[in-house]
């Protein structure tokens, strides 16, 4: 039996970042976000950054009172986050280290003494509220050994090395660290999801990896979707998705 296709999560940031260009309204991501429904997403998702330099707490509100897609939240592990989290009530939030003077997010979760005490009381809060908990990490094992055994169910691999090493010499060991990684996830019953620097080329190896569940992309959607249209840029990865798959990938 062929396995159930991998769930595609589209990440509206930079329609948010082309409006913030004007400082006005369009393009508006609600709307994105409808169409990117039309063409087969699973899930929206947005990062609400502490300087709100793309989406914001009022999308949130729109996308929560409006969408039909499932909403993920990426956001920083502080308390004005959290409250933001906890009063709009998305279906999932993926915590992600967060730097003011990044473009995007550079790396994965350092899972710190002083992180993980933040994170209990934070992860009982969201399942008290049926909020589904993700970290976003980098595939290094002693890491992901770190990750608690309460609150959390899914851990998303950063693939941005990856994505980067596609092409070059490196890729083949790129693949590797993900893979053992995602079997390290498996032991731990932890769902798999991939995400950073995806694109239509990239995105077939990817879709190799054993039990991989979601996938979430942005930027090259959208990128594409400023020639092609969103909803043809969606439809392309999503064919991807419904292709058959197995093994580690070519």
């Amino acid at each position: 039996m062929a396995p159930f296709p991998v769930r595609l999560g589209v990440n509206i940031d930079h329609v948010a970042t082309l409006r913030q260009a004007r400082g006005e309204f369009d393009p508006d991501p609600l709307a994105a976000a409808h169409l990117a429904r039309l063409a087969g997403a699973d899930q929206i998702v947005l990062h609400v950054r502490e300087d709100r330099r793309h989406a914001n707490e009022t999308d949130l509100r729109r996308f929560r009172e409006t969408a039909t897609l499932p909403v993920n939240l990426e956001m920083a592990l502080t308390d004005e986050m959290a409250a933001l989290a906890l009063s709009f009530l998305p279906e999932r939030v993926t915590l992600v280290p967060e730097k003011r003077n990044e473009r995007t997010t550079e790396g994965g979760l350092v899972l710190s003494p002083d992180y993980l005490k933040a994170l209990a009381p934070f992860s009982e809060r969201c399942a008290e509220k049926g909020i589904r908990l993700s970290l976003f990490m980098d595939p290094d094992p002693e890491m992901l050994e770190r990750i608690p055994s309460f609150g959390v169910d899914q851990v998303e691999l950063h693939t941005g090395p990856y994505a980067r090493a596609f092409g070059t010499s490196r890729e083949g060991e790129e693949f590797a660290r993900l893979s053992a990684a995602g079997a390290m996830l498996s032991r731990r019953d932890l769902v798999l999801a991939a995400g950073h620097g995806l694109n239509l080329f990239n995105l077939p190896r990817i879709l190799g990896l054993p039990k991989l569940a979601e996938v979430n992309i942005g930027h090259s959607i959208i990128a594409r979707a400023v020639l092609f249209g969103i909803r043809e840029a969606v439809s392309e990865v999503r064919s991807l998705l419904l292709a058959p798959r197995g093994g580690e990938g070519l």
